[in-house]
């Protein structure tokens, strides 16, 4: 498949620059992947819809505030952007601009409580900087860093915790995964009152979330590989759910992405914890997952090829297109879809 056929026009003033005064208040289309017919409805309304016996399946991993403004030894601003830990006070770093940044290179930040030398280059042309400090690491980054925030996002958030889920707790990803920010503490407690069993799991997410397809040819596209966990509790409680004629359904692509890396091919799944490079896209057969809540996603985006896997492409680009014409909010502080 050419990636052109994932494309959909999207006015630029559709994409949310902040979130709702309330988290709970944004819209939800839903849609029916067999028929293609939609509906209107507010998130809020979720437990009306949800049945009893239906497994919701979340991620519970936080956005590391992993970005840095630091100055070069020799003058000049530098911004650095953590993407992976790769051990021993090693990480592949996103720098801005990145022709400063030649290995060797020396960064300081604040008043010199952190500073980070350049190794290496790794892919894309990220860079291999290693820190030096005193203390524990994630200390230093709660007091040094900021939320990293998407590119299409061009407004600092007064509040950083609008940009993690209520249940956020696994401190990793470089993206918070963003179709659980419709949640809180209150709508997940009524939701469970309904006879709907509340599950987590944990994908930390890269910012190659956000990288673009290049290749025509869609197959030929390749995913960042990404660290996930389920426990050994998690997976027993889906698979119970699933026995007993429950729905399970994933909130997020990266909770589907996750569960469909694990399931084996009746769709059971087993204790895990390692990298899912998993591409998905129209073609892909469904082994775990029976319902999808998530967010409305960028033209040609590996987001919206997944999503048109599970509801059909022209189901998915139908819906898009009613989704712009009715002026629903897009991207990570945009409106929802739950798709069934």
């Amino acid at each position: 498949m050419n990636k052109s056929d994932f494309s959909f026009t999207l006015p630029e003033e559709l994409i949310a620059q902040t979130p709702l005064e309330r988290r709970e208040d944004s819209r939800l289309m839903c849609l029916n992947r067999v028929t293609g017919e939609t509906e209107h409805r507010r998130f809020y309304e979720l437990p009306d819809i949800l049945r009893p016996g239906d497994c919701l399946v979340m991620n519970d991993s936080r956005v590391l505030p992993a970005r840095l403004l630091g100055k070069l030894r020799t003058g000049g601003a530098i911004e650095v952007v953590l993407l992976r830990d790769l051990g021993d006070g090693v990480w592949e770093c996103l720098t801005r601009p990145g022709k400063k940044t030649k290995v060797g290179t020396e960064i300081i930040f604040d008043d010199g409580e952190l500073t980070a030398e350049v190794m290496g280059e790794a892919e894309d042309g990220n860079r291999l900087l290693k820190f030096h400090y005193e203390g524990i690491f994630l200390e230093v980054l709660e007091r040094l860093g900021r939320t990293p925030l998407p590119p299409y996002i061009h407004e600092e958030l007064e509040d950083s915790e609008r940009y993690q889920t209520v249940y956020s707790k696994e401190v990793g990803s470089a993206a918070a995964p963003t179709a659980g920010l419709h949640f809180t503490k209150e709508l997940l407690a009524e939701i469970e009152s309904r006879g709907v069993e509340l599950c987590y799991l944990t994908l930390h997410v890269g910012l190659g979330t956000f990288r673009p397809v290049k290749v025509d040819d869609i197959e030929n596209h390749r995913m960042h590989a990404e660290y996930c966990l389920i426990s050994a509790d998690t997976a027993a409680r889906i698979n119970k759910a699933r026995a007993a004629g429950g729905r399970v359904i994933c909130v997020g692509t990266t909770s589907c992405r996750t569960l469909e890396s694990v399931a084996d091919e009746s769709g059971n799944l087993s204790e895990f914890s390692g990298f899912t490079d998993i591409f998905i896209y129209p073609g892909y057969k469904f082994k775990a997952t029976d319902g999808l809540i998530t967010n409305f996603h960028l033209p040609e985006s590996t987001l919206i090829m997944m999503i048109s896997a599970f509801a059909g492409r022209e189901n998915v680009l139908d819906a898009y297109n009613e989704a712009v014409r009715e002026r629903y909010r897009f991207f990570s502080f945009g409106d929802a879809m739950l798709i069934v």
